[in-house]
């Protein structure tokens, strides 16, 4: 696995105070025990192909340094209401309605067509523990990935898809209102990240499709999951599970620019070790949505069992692309990163 740095530094407060959740921190804790315990040797899954370079590079150099210095203070300073409207993909073709405004590759294994569901995904205000991402790298001007926060010891950590590498001057703004003169839960500086560097978007590189990140704190010292709670990391039960999905689809392939939720049944995506859904309005940029198992309305938060990711970016190709998603099957790999990424 890979360790991306971008800076440590001073930091301010940009977070609205809110009363901790102690609901899941035992689950939680629980889970960040279990895997401490486990080794970091690959997990054996069979491969289709090689594994597919990462969406930033070669999937295993660092993001670039951004300076000496990259503190929520500095994040709040450069994504400005201004800034965060006038972020688009630097390429206004086809990839961007890719799930992470990137080109997929060929399928590494034959999927099923993506036929129309029933099932389609509605607009909604957010939840706190959901957001977006936001980079200046390459083609990730714009909100370009969603990631969520995690129960962790340190109470730092975001999770989303391995192939959305934050890059420079990277963000997590926790429930994303577009337009908005504040954000509601601030934002917040991305500090390191974590992910395998064999991960990718086809063969064996497809089922490690995740990463973390941790975020530097607020001015009070407050970290983020203090001000907008997580979710328990959890393994994948099985294939047949009932989750809520919650994303960010991109503004130039939703132009409501809002939070979009699905609650739907997934099943095994055929051939792999991996899971899909059936819902439409997946279109790109939300990469690294969290499937969420037992989510609670009250808190909006739930156990996360996968996010939107793995084969060919989290989907299929084609026109209907947003109504199949993919994510890797979390089992040993996920918890030995988490663990890892936990003590930072």
């Amino acid at each position: 696995m890979e360790r991306n740095t971008t800076g440590r530094g001073a930091t301010t407060r940009h977070a609205q105070k809110r009363p901790v959740r102690r609901r899941w921190i035992a689950a939680g804790t629980a889970v960040a025990g279990v895997a401490a315990c486990l080794t970091l040797t690959s997990v054996g899954h069979a491969a289709q192909d090689a594994p597919h370079p990462a969406a930033h590079g070669d999937g295993s150099s660092p993001s670039p340094r951004p300076g000496a210095t990259w503190s929520s203070r500095d994040a709040a300073a450069y994504w400005t209401p201004d800034r965060m409207a006038a972020a688009a993909p630097a390429d206004p073709g086809r990839g961007t309605s890719d799930r992470a405004a990137h080109a997929r590759s060929a399928p590494a294994t034959k999927a099923a067509p993506a036929a129309k569901s029933a099932a389609t995904a509605r607009h909604f205000d957010g939840v706190p523990s959901v957001g977006v991402l936001f980079s200046v790298d390459g083609d990730s001007r714009a909100h370009h990935c969603t990631a969520s926060v995690v129960h962790s010891p340190h109470r730092n950590l975001i999770l989303t898809a391995g192939h959305c590498n934050p890059g420079t001057k990277a963000a997590f703004v926790p429930q994303y209102r577009s337009g908005a003169d504040r954000q509601p839960y601030g934002v917040w500086a991305i500090e390191d990240t974590f992910a395998y560097p064999g991960r990718g978007t086809t063969g064996a590189g497809a089922d490690l499709d995740f990463a973390f990140a941790t975020v530097a704190p607020d001015e009070d010292g407050q970290p983020v999951e203090d001000a907008t709670g997580g979710n328990t990391l959890s393994p994948t039960p099985g294939y047949t599970n009932d989750v809520t999905v919650v994303g960010y689809p991109n503004v130039r392939n939703d132009p409501q620019d809002r939070a979009v939720r699905c609650a739907t049944r997934t099943s095994r995506l055929s051939g792999t070790h991996e899971l899909r859904m059936d819902c439409g309005g997946f279109y790109g940029g939300t990469s690294g949505s969290p499937w969420l198992a037992d989510f609670d309305e009250d808190s909006g938060t739930g156990r996360v069992i996968g996010v939107i990711g793995g084969l060919n970016g989290g989907g299929p190709t084609g026109p209907d692309s947003d109504r199949i998603s993919y994510s890797p099957y979390f089992g040993e790999k996920v918890l030995s990163l988490y663990a890892r990424a936990s003590q930072a």
